[in-house]
């Protein structure tokens, strides 16, 4: 009965092993193509820190008819593996960025041109990815972001960050 028990653990540590078990790269480079408020484009480089865990810090640029911004954000994340080569994560985070607003008209219809620089943010991040037999990384991440600091001419201090990720792992 005892070696059954054994035996019993033994083959359900194993398949939970097996279940945790995935490849993450050391490094990887791309770009990071999403939409909140306008389309942005992102330089992405994540870095290995733990077995299951990785740092990612973007670099981008958004652009609407209502404001452009230079923007950097560092992301936190743990990853898990779904079924051979799919993996889902999260991750804690924020940033910063320098926004330039495009002129507005006040109550009185006389045009304006808004106070721009700099805003802070908090963000959370949850997306999949695919990790290739080669070394590409393909990801779609929702990443909601909470505005701190300079966010008085935006439309709301909430928003909403959904991109694809495609990277080159090394």
């Amino acid at each position: 009965m005892k070696k059954m028990k054994l035996l019993a653990f033994l083959a359900f540590f194993a398949a939970l092993n097996s279940l945790y078990s995935q490849e993450i790269s050391d490094h990887a480079l791309g770009l990071r193509l999403g939409d909140s408020d306008g389309f942005g484009a992102e330089i992405s480089y994540q870095k290995l820190i733990g077995r299951y865990t990785r740092a990612e810090i973007d670099l981008g640029w958004r652009d609407s008819r209502e404001f452009d911004a230079l923007k950097l954000t560092g992301i936190y994340q743990w990853v898990y593996n779904i079924d051979r080569g799919f993996n889902w994560f999260y991750g804690v985070g924020g940033g910063a960025g320098s926004v330039d607003f495009a002129p507005k008209l006040n109550n009185n219809g006389i045009p304006y041109d808004p106070d721009g620089g700099l805003f802070v943010f908090v963000a959370g991040d949850v997306g999949v990815e695919y990790n290739f037999d080669f070394p590409l990384l393909v990801s779609l991440d929702f990443r909601p972001e909470l505005g701190l600091i300079g966010y008085s001419e935006f439309d709301n201090t909430f928003n909403f960050d959904v991109a694809l990720g495609v990277r080159y792992q090394f």
